[in-house]
């Protein structure tokens, strides 16, 4: 499912990331790779702020939308 369907202060693992090389490679500078852990701490108002790590990360609804996970 996109994280932004995911449920907020839940742990969720990233499957899949359908987004261009440029957009992956700068997510996984910031520490979203497939395999790691991560946790919606909300998604209203057309962004989402995650938890990855030990910082927050907010993300604009067209990137959280190209990001699955499961739960």
């Amino acid at each position: 499912m996109p994280i932004v369907m995911a449920p907020t202060d839940r742990p969720v693992t990233v499957i899949k990331i359908l987004a261009e090389e440029k957009v992956k490679k700068h997510l996984e500078n910031l520490g979203i790779t497939i395999g790691s852990t991560v946790t919606v701490l909300s998604a209203e108002g057309g962004s989402v702020i995650l938890l990855v790590k030990e910082g927050r990360l907010a993300l604009d609804k067209d990137l959280a939308t190209k990001i699955l996970v499961r739960i």
